[in-house]
């Protein structure tokens, strides 16, 4: 994997602002991982191989991205 340098982050002197940047590299991260699940799952990828790759349990990624909330639709 390749290193990602989040010291500009880390090493902020002033800690709000930090914060703000490290939520708002959270929410690009987040909004990424669930194109990248998308992808995988319309590529014919289990949801326990999306698990592991992830670190989580297979139940953890489904509450997560399961179901209609992964390709855009709300449940009826």
């Amino acid at each position: 994997m390749t290193e990602v340098d989040i010291s500009p982050i880390t090493e902020n002197a002033d800690p709000v602002a930090a914060l703000r940047e490290a939520a708002a590299l959270r929410r690009r991260l987040e909004g990424q991982e669930e194109v990248l699940v998308h992808r995988a799952r319309v590529a014919g990828t289990t949801w326990t191989q999306i698990a592991e790759a992830l670190g989580v349990s297979k139940q953890a990624v489904h509450k997560k991205y399961g179901g209609r909330r992964l390709f855009g639709r709300t449940e009826a």
